[in-house]
């Protein structure tokens, strides 16, 4: 697994990794947008503020948005908002957009879809794009096994059918998970989820029979050792292995700060559930589908999970998740067990299949490779020259890193008000960046895989700028 870098002055102030090709001079400006030949439906136009007071009148106060524009169009790795101010997407819609904001062959492929039928449910008319998407899922999937899949909407959708489909398999009902895991905001997938600010705050209780472990986590000085022995002092207390049906964990934490799993640390979690009888899932929900150079991040383990749950980047940008496993252990749960109006969506899957078929075409596996490196390298750079002993760390796994941010290396407090305004002034110059992590301390990037590399050096440019905007506040 990949190791953290800390952006060190005195290591990094010397490296000969060119600097950006300018700072502020081309970005947020009001870039044409690509034309519509029509007005979507809903969309009036408008400005930012009009549509932020509408919004305000009209949409629940807990959903909560990270930029304050509204988009108008989109193309790759770049956005224009209703003003026609241009921005680099280092988002991607939270990790949807590994093939970057309307891929042709995607759209293309949901088009045609369209025009033939959009909606049967599978549960009632079947379609051979499900069974099609399924069997490819099933080939991408790491595991010497027969494997089948299930398809679905959400990704905690997804989660939620693996814990049924663990359950009905093994007969047990306890189900192990990690701090700072996510794994999706239904009921059971909260309980689940290791994070409670915003997520957990105020939505209790939740089920029971999950239980929590420690995920190994340098940073904070949890060793791998530390977390199997603390999952043994689990089994002793609290959560008797004959009763659990799973452990999933999260192959690169995703709202708790992109923090790999160790390799050692999956060996070690096969070895446990296969003595116990327990399934082991793999939440690949945002590291999956190109994210970290391999199709399924689980993979830079050598571990073969015996589910694991898929979402975001599958489809590029269309709503449909699933589950991908072992034959036999997706085959327990009775027909009609399993399913949902919705999941499966035909459209989704012809988008899915022209996305998986693009990453494939377009090497995007090893472009991931690449984009981490330029990153890492950047990062280090840009830390040690604009902020020195104020990026902690940089980390990940291929093209999902974060870098985080602290008061000094010193005492390596965790500072989010700095992350936050980072953020502020690289959306001010026209950057989408997220922060993740237990402390909000992290910035995340979830760039298309599909960005050239002149708008990557653009974007860090902007990062750059934005950074020394934000210490100089």
């Amino acid at each position: 697994m990949a190791t953290a870098t800390k952006a060190d002055p005195k290591k990094t102030a010397a490296s000969k990794t060119r600097t950006p090709r300018s700072t502020t001079k081309t970005t947020a400006a009001k870039t044409a947008a690509p034309r519509a030949t029509k007005a979507a439906a809903g969309q009036t136009g408008g400005s930012n503020a009009a549509l932020l007071k509408r919004r305000e009148a009209a949409v629940a106060r807990g959903v909560a948005s990270a930029a304050p524009v509204f988009a108008a169009r989109a193309e790759n790795s770049e956005l224009w908002d209703v003003e026609g101010n241009r921005y680099i997407d280092f988002a991607g819609g939270i990790a949807v957009l590994n093939t970057g904001h309307r891929h042709p062959k995607v759209i293309a492929a949901a088009k045609a879809q369209e025009d033939l039928y959009t909606h049967t449910s599978f549960q009632v008319v079947q379609y051979e794009p499900y069974v099609a998407l399924a069997e490819k899922l099933n080939a991408l999937a790491p595991g010497d096994f027969a494997k089948k899949s299930l398809l679905v909407t959400t990704g905690a959708e997804a989660v939620e059918n693996a814990v049924k489909i663990a359950r009905a398999a093994t007969g047990r009902p306890g189900v192990i998970a990690f701090s700072g895991g996510y794994h999706g905001r239904t009921n059971l997938t909260l309980g689940m989820t290791g994070k409670v600010n915003p997520y957990k705050k105020d939505f209790g209780p939740f089920p029971t029979d999950i239980f929590r472990a420690p995920f190994p986590d340098a940073r904070n000085g949890v060793t791998v050792d530390d977390a199997l022995k603390a999952l043994q002092t689990l089994f002793l207390t609290d959560a008797d292995p004959s009763r659990v049906a799973a452990i999933i964990l999260e192959p690169v934490l995703g709202e708790g700060g992109y923090h790999p799993v160790p390799a050692e640390m999956w060996q070690a979690l096969r070895a446990i559930c296969d003595r116990h009888g327990i399934l082991l899932i793999a939440d690949e929900i945002q590291s999956g589908f190109g994210r970290t150079g391999k199709w399924f991040a689980i993979e830079h383990s050598g571990v073969a999970p015996d589910l694991i749950t898929v979402a975001k980047s599958m489809a590029g940008g269309y709503p449909i998740a699933g589950v991908v496993g072992r034959a036999d252990v997706m085959d327990a749960a009775a027909p009609g067990g399993l399913g949902g109006t919705y999941g499966g969506n035909p459209v989704a899957c012809a988008a899915a299949l022209a996305a998986i078929e693009a990453i494939e075409a377009e090497g995007l596996l090893a472009r991931s490779i690449a984009l981490g490196e330029t990153f890492r390298a950047r990062f280090a750079d840009i830390g040690a020259r604009t902020a020195p002993y104020r990026m902690w760390d940089i980390r990940g796994l291929g093209g999902m890193l974060a870098v985080e941010f602290v008061t000094d290396f010193e005492t390596a407090a965790p500072d989010a008000a700095l992350t936050k305004s980072v953020i502020a002034h690289a959306l001010k110059r026209g950057l989408i960046l997220l922060a993740c992590g237990m402390h909000g301390n992290a910035l995340r990037i979830m760039v298309p895989l599909t960005a050239s590399d002149a708008i990557i050096e653009e974007g860090l440019a902007i990062f750059e700028a934005a950074l020394a905007d934000a210490i100089a506040a």
